[in-house]
């Protein structure tokens, strides 16, 4: 009864593991600081959930919903597009609300996947952009995730060595779990490799709107003249306006492959929650007060993140834009790898983070810290973190290879 074909392909759940540590030690009355799941703490904006209470209840908002979203749903959408990147999009074949990016990255990968299917996927890479072409069949080659030139060689020659030739490239700027910011520049020549390759480029901009150089906000890669005619982009309410379990997402772009979205998700679901397509309706409609705040709360955390985990004595690369930073392990603890010293560093620090071995085995000396707490938790977890370094040498000689003391 285990043997399931789809289910043997997937790993176990690395995250899970930690999870099991954590609950185990908060039945316990354990305070764990839980920098671990991009799971945002901070309220829906006002005007959101009172445009909510005031749709439930009305007349056949109970019944079932569109599959692809309200019409003045993916009008705003569109509106949102023009504004934020001057990107035109036809809301009515160019604009499909999904249960949060998440499912539409996987509805996606069913849609376009034929079994043996290859895909080039970065590595480190949030899970699903793996594992919903897994489940559809499909074959993942791995690839840099650093937006840099230096990219497009490993490019080519997975493309070159790949047999059969891939039919998709992934890319999440800004990045989870890394942090990576794109530019244009680069996004130009994304879009002349996937069309040179005959690629569909699907992008993940879920990370749209959590930036910190006011200067340069990260692009949409369909700025790029001609994205259009390769490309599908996914973005989500759940960072931008801290609405994550209300679950509402975006599929845009390219004319052909949202229709092959739309027909897979007219089999699958009935849409979100009418109300909630009203509300989300609100939010991109509405003011960006709400957005400047948000930026400003994740800046806040992630300079205290970055002075308090310093004066610790762990550096961390100061991230430019993302909910996450990216920390390569100290090196003392290396050795363990990130599942280990995750379950270390919740046991002797009470401090949760996501080991990076869950974004694929080139994350494996890095784990990645969430700013989901505010600052005073994220200072006391730097201080809970420094007293666990300054007594490992005395408490974990039998689990870390320590130098001997001269």
């Amino acid at each position: 009864m285990t043997d399931f074909h789809r289910i043997k392909r997937l790993p176990p759940y690395v995250f899970e593991q930690v999870n099991r540590i954590k609950a185990a030690a908060r039945a316990q009355g354990a305070d764990i600081i839980d920098l671990g799941m991009g799971n945002p703490d901070l309220d829906a904006p006002r005007h959101v959930i009172e445009k909510l209470v005031e749709t439930a209840g009305k007349p056949r908002t109970d019944r079932y919903s569109a599959s692809k979203g309200i019409a003045g749903l993916r009008r705003a959408q569109a509106g949102y597009y023009q504004r934020r990147f001057g990107v035109s999009l036809n809301p009515d074949t160019q604009v499909v609300a999904t249960l949060g990016s998440k499912e539409g990255f996987a509805n996606m990968a069913q849609a376009i996947t034929a079994p043996g299917d290859v895909v080039l996927v970065p590595n480190p890479s949030y899970p699903i952009h793996a594992f919903g072409f897994l489940m559809a069949g499909g074959v993942i080659r791995s690839v840099p995730a650093e937006p840099t030139p230096a990219m497009f060689p490993a490019l080519e020659k997975a493309v070159v060595h790949s047999i059969p030739k891939p039919v998709a490239l992934v890319v999440c700027y800004p990045s989870n779990p890394t942090a990576y910011v794109a530019n244009l520049d680069f996004y130009r020549d994304l879009v002349a490799f996937a069309k040179k390759h005959e690629l569909i480029l699907l992008s993940d901009l879920a990370y749209a709107e959590v930036y910190f150089d006011d200067a340069n906000p990260p692009p949409s890669v369909l700025q790029v003249p001609g994205a259009m005619d390769v490309t599908v982009e996914f973005t989500s309410l759940s960072k931008t306006f801290s609405m994550a379990g209300w679950r509402m997402g975006f599929a845009v772009g390219n004319e052909r492959l949202l229709a092959a979205l739309t027909r897979v998700k007219s089999y699958l679901d009935y849409g979100a929650f009418t109300p909630i397509q009203v509300a989300a309706t609100a939010a991109l409609n509405g003011p960006d007060d709400c957005i400047k705040e948000m930026r400003a709360t994740y800046k806040k955390r992630r300079d205290a993140l970055i002075e308090s985990f310093g004066k610790a004595g762990w550096t961390l690369p100061v991230p430019q834009a993302s909910m996450f930073a990216w920390v390569p392990i100290p090196e003392k603890y290396r050795p363990l790898g990130s599942l280990e010293f995750s379950k270390l560093l919740l046991e002797k620090s009470d401090v949760a983070v996501a080991p990076g071995i869950g974004f694929g085995e080139h994350g494996d000396d890095y784990v990645r810290i969430a700013l989901v707490e505010n600052e005073q938790r994220i200072r006391q977890a730097a201080r809970n973190i420094r007293r666990f370094f300054d007594n490992s040498d005395r408490t974990l000689h039998n689990v870390v290879p320590m130098q001997k003391a001269v």
